[in-house]
């Protein structure tokens, strides 16, 4: 069974960073996901087994990194110039294939969420 740990949320002001880790084990698609209370959730980020495939929502596109460390077996989701509309429960999850990387239902195994909560 498959086991994601997400850490490194908290609380930061707009125009802040954070960077969040998912510690995983083994070689899967890996995507980011982001869930607002009350909203259905939706996909951040997406990275690739040889971590040359790497698609962003249009939303985070140039403010947030998605990479992964097979030694260390995390991978990360860099936030920059975060927004208060960035705020949700962030969730790492894994996929067999990188097919529509972005479609939730494509994943299979999930983390617990960390939560995230931007301030204006």
């Amino acid at each position: 069974q498959v086991q994601l740990v997400e850490s490194g949320g908290g609380l930061v002001q707009a125009g802040g960073s954070l960077r969040l880790s998912c510690a995983v084990s083994g070689r899967y698609v890996m995507g980011w996901f982001s869930q607002a209370s009350g909203k259905e959730r939706e996909a951040v980020a997406a990275i690739g087994v040889q971590s040359d495939n790497r698609t962003y929502a249009d939303s985070v596109k140039g403010r947030f990194t998605i990479s992964r460390d097979y030694d260390n077996k995390m991978v990360y989701l860099q936030m920059d110039s975060l927004k208060p509309e960035d705020t949700a429960v962030y969730y790492c999850a894994a996929a067999r294939r990188y097919s529509a990387p972005l479609v939730v239902q494509k994943y299979v195994h999930w983390g617990q969420g960390t939560q995230v909560t931007v301030s204006s």
